[in-house]
């Protein structure tokens, strides 16, 4: 079984035992703050900076074992991504997304390919 407490996921013995998805669960869960997501403020000449993450979390058990406990298994992630910061300068806040130049190289890699197709079948109707 599996309950929330104060924000975190807490779970109890059932039988006497954690089921593998119990453990996982209690684990991520202890992990999951506003800390994971906001790091520690920076400030530097007037101007504090909060470090922003998007953080993401997965798990999944499956049971099937025998009755001396093997054949369990289960697995979860934590994927944190920098996202941007928050900006505070003269008692004002702003959000800054960080850009990714990931994101131009596929948007270019998308465009050229939409335009080659394109020119491909004008080609065919006046060629």
């Amino acid at each position: 079984m599996v309950e929330k407490a104060e924000g975190n996921l807490i779970a109890h013995p059932t039988n006497g035992h954690y089921t593998v998805a119990e453990r996982l669960a209690e684990r991520l869960g202890l992990s999951a703050s506003a800390k994971t997501v906001f790091a520690e403020p920076v400030e530097r000449e007037g101007v504090t900076v909060i470090p922003v993450a998007r953080v993401r979390y997965g798990f999944g058990g499956g049971g099937g074992g025998d009755e001396e406990g093997r054949g369990n298994g289960g697995g979860g992630m934590v994927q944190a991504q920098p996202l941007g910061y928050i900006e505070i300068k003269d008692g004002e806040s702003s959000f800054r997304r960080l850009r990714n130049p990931a994101n131009a190289v596929r948007m270019v890699l998308a465009v050229g390919a939409v335009s080659m197709l394109l020119l491909r079948q004008l080609y065919r109707h006046w060629g």
